[in-house]
């Protein structure tokens, strides 16, 4: 019975994946059939200007708004594994905001001197950043020992981080920074293909190495002193949690910047659909399951008050916000009971 629940769960998983996929590609300020879609993508005959539409804007961002939304989710999952708290994220901890602070950093001197910084080295920038924040936060998490209050200085962190971009985007004297200010509220657009390939490599390779994990992260949950039991190098482990977590979620900041509440979200949304706790399942449905949340968003960021586009924090944090209440209140009344 459990098995059955596994396998539609995937598939209804797989089948939204490709739907929202579809749905970006046909549906924007010029709506272009799905025959024509279909054409294009098989490489027949069709419209010039659909096909320019498709492949060199809509197709790569739509893949791209995929393949970093489950990052985002999966790092929030080991980040909630780490520090074993269900509303611990990238974004909530402050480490979105530190990564989006050295990439800011690194793209206003670039500008300012014109040089081209490669995207590579974006993902670098945005990885020291997360980096520096996560140990920040480590060392409140030494320092505190309600967990609630870890969570607090995260938010502080991530606010004086925001804080100190914002105040560089705000006087970088430059014309190109109006792109800066547009990725600096998170956003999908701009994305070329040579960034997809590049995003793509690192969160596959990242995805591989946290999915062979899934037997310390399961042993874990179960606790430290019968994860030490059963052999896991504890140390090892949870260093290997705080650098495939900040590379997960360095690298949607250094092509979309800060993305609000998926990390936080998406593990509840897929716990509850597939009604366990197994990280062999959990680690590939969070990935499917960020895919899922984060196409969907960037499709209503596209269209609903089209030509203008909402940035996609703003409505990761709508649909995503009400999930964190939902999570503290029923922890609370679990506590309470």
């Amino acid at each position: 019975m459990k098995n059955k629940r596994y396998v539609l769960s995937f598939m209804i998983l797989g089948t939204l994946t490709l739907f929202f996929l579809a749905l970006n590609l046909c549906a924007g300020s010029v709506r272009i059939p799905l025959g024509e879609v279909l054409n294009i993508l098989g490489g027949r005959e069709a419209d010039g200007t659909f096909t320019d539409i498709i492949m060199e804007i809509r197709f790569p961002r739509a893949l791209a708004a995929a393949v970093l939304g489950g990052a985002l989710a999966l790092s929030g999952y080991l980040l909630q594994t780490f520090f074993q708290n269900p509303i611990a994220g990238p974004f909530i901890l402050g480490i979105s905001s530190g990564a989006k602070l050295v990439v800011a950093l690194v793209m206003v001197c670039s500008l300012g001197r014109a040089v081209h910084v490669s995207s590579m080295v974006m993902i670098a920038a945005a990885f020291v950043g997360a980096m520096i924040s996560m140990g920040f936060v480590l060392l409140m998490s030494r320092m505190m020992d309600r967990m609630s209050m870890l969570i607090v200085s995260g938010v502080m962190i991530g606010y004086i981080c925001s804080a100190v971009t914002d105040f560089i985007v705000t006087f970088a004297d430059d014309s190109n920074i109006v792109n800066l200010h547009n990725w600096s509220k998170g956003s999908f657009s701009g994305i070329s293909w040579e960034n997809v390939i590049l995003l793509s490599a690192v969160t596959f390779l990242s995805f591989l190495m946290v999915f062979f994990m899934s037997k310390p992260i399961s042993a874990y949950q179960m606790g430290e002193a019968y994860a030490r039991n059963m052999g896991v190098n504890i140390p090892l482990f949870r260093s290997l949690l705080v650098v495939l977590s900040s590379v997960l979620s360095a690298c949607v900041t250094a092509f979309a910047g800060p993305v609000s509440f998926v990390g936080i979200a998406v593990p509840h949304l897929v716990k509850s659909l597939f009604r366990t706790t197994k990280p062999i399942l959990m680690i590939p449905g969070c990935f499917l399951g960020g895919a899922v949340f984060c196409l969907l968003c960037d499709l209503l960021a596209r269209i609903l008050f089209a030509p203008t586009e909402l940035s996609i924090s703003t409505v990761t944090a709508v649909f995503g916000a009400p999930i964190v209440i939902f999570i503290m209140i029923r922890r609370k009344k679990g506590k309470a009971e």
